[in-house]
């Protein structure tokens, strides 16, 4: 069952992402549902996912790849100014309750 949120929760999803065009999407959809922000790593996408950041209007920054994945992720961690931090990848979705059990 989907209940629809007048508040969103007071979370931050923090996300690595390249060439992740054919998921973005509906990772992004998902998480505007009720994360308060969205903060993305791009690292060099060319496939036009920087694109698709821009239409969801998420908070983003360009970053090179340093084959350092922790730097990459605090990197997006900075980012956040909510007092929950949610990591996910872009081919990832929250199940359907997330929110839900998060109000538990």
């Amino acid at each position: 069952m989907h209940i629809e949120r007048k508040l969103k929760l007071p979370l931050s999803a923090c996300l690595i992402v390249k060439n992740e065009h054919e998921f973005l999407p509906n990772c992004l959809s998902a998480l505007q549902e009720f994360c308060a922000e969205i903060n993305v790593i791009d690292t060099g996408s060319t496939d036009g996912t920087q694109e698709i950041l821009n239409q969801f209007g998420v908070k983003w920054q360009q970053s090179s790849w340093e084959n350092d994945f922790s730097k990459a992720r605090n990197v997006s961690l900075a980012m956040a100014t909510q007092a929950w931090i949610l990591v996910i990848d872009a081919d990832e979705l929250p199940q359907d309750d997330f929110a839900e059990k998060f109000d538990e």
